[in-house]
């Protein structure tokens, strides 16, 4: 049946079945050098064509597996965020079904040169940092005016907060704001509590990052973020913790909540700015397009502690889940709106 759906989607479009013979994937570039070793992984068996594995943001991965059926549509989305009903509801007006398969964890870094100054800091100072509006005690709301680190507290650095991230289409972004402006900041401090109330506003609308050059979107590239932070000691970088594992002999990763972004850390979940990961695998082109259930089954064999995954830097889960995710790569489960509750 599904072969016969793909195939009457592509004479639709007048274009011969089997037009593509390889995986295509897009999306997270959190997710892009895992499954970028995922991929050349399956392209060592000569039965299949190594996959295209693009980037582009989660938003790009969520959005492009869900667009349609056919072969000028991704196979599979790549995520470091996951998929909110709304976007499933964007799957389903398209007749498109999917299966969500989480591949392991990763935490959020703020990173800067080793021959800068280390950043050691709270959530909640991180957020007032950087988010978009400041709360008074009046219950109004103004424009961020923290020029300084140290403007906000003398212990952190006297330089100007310089921060560069990724664009609102990136799941790290989503993410971040998330954990730090939202409920880091906003949904504790007691100022922004009381504003918020007298608004009538819930925490989310604390999401807003600044735009007056405090914060700069720097693409969604985090390699080059990763440069740029090489040569200028003096700002600081958000970014997936795989780039500052692989970077580690340059960069340092900011003490968040007293606690250091390591491997460990983000495992034990004792890292304040940890998040999932996941893939979005179409159901109309498993079966269809060669390799894709072949490329899923590549991640079970190297997402384990000692996988090369892990050596490069994403954190595995625990044995439970792994087994879980297994099921859903062998049955595809469709994902619902009440999956997502």
């Amino acid at each position: 049946m599904k072969n016969l759906i793909l195939a009457a989607a592509i004479t639709v479009l007048g274009m011969p079945a089997m037009a593509r013979d390889y995986v295509s994937i897009a999306g997270s570039s959190t997710v892009l050098p895992f499954a970028t070793i995922i991929a050349e992984q399956l392209g060592n068996n000569p039965s299949y064509k190594t996959p295209v594995v693009e980037s582009g943001g989660s938003s790009v991965g969520k959005k492009g597996v869900c667009e349609g059926v056919g072969t000028e549509y991704i196979d599979i989305g790549n995520a470091s965020s996951r998929m909110k009903p709304g976007e499933l509801g964007f799957c389903s007006s398209n007749g498109v079904a999917i299966t969500e398969v989480k591949v392991g964890y990763d935490g959020i870094v703020i990173a800067n040169s080793k021959d800068g100054i280390p950043l050691i800091i709270s959530k909640a100072d991180l957020g007032r940092a950087l988010t978009a509006k400041i709360p008074q005690e009046d219950g109004t709301w103004i424009d961020n005016p923290y020029k300084k680190w140290s403007d906000i507290n003398p212990d952190l650095p006297d330089l100007e907060i310089r921060v560069m991230g990724p664009p609102t289409t990136s799941g790290t972004r989503a993410s971040y704001v998330e954990m730090v402006n939202e409920k880091g900041y906003c949904s504790k401090d007691p100022i922004a509590k009381a504003a918020l109330k007298a608004a009538g506003e819930k925490a989310k609308v604390c999401r807003a990052m600044r735009t007056d050059g405090a914060f700069i979107e720097a693409g969604e590239q985090d390699n080059l973020i990763v440069q740029k932070l090489q040569d200028d000691p003096t700002s600081y970088g958000i970014f997936g913790f795989s780039y500052l594992d692989q970077n580690s002999d340059t960069l340092q990763g900011a003490v968040v909540d007293g606690t250091e972004p390591t491997f460990e850390n983000i495992a034990d979940g004792k890292y304040a700015v940890s998040r999932d990961l996941f893939f979005y695998v179409k159901h109309e082109h498993v079966g269809v397009i060669p390799g894709v259930q072949e490329f899923m089954k590549e991640w079970t064999k190297h997402w384990g502690e000692d996988g090369i995954l892990s050596d490069a830097g994403m954190i595995p889960m625990p044995e439970e889940e792994r087994m879980e995710m297994i099921r859903r790569i062998e049955t595809l489960p469709a994902l619902t709106e009440e999956d997502l509750k």
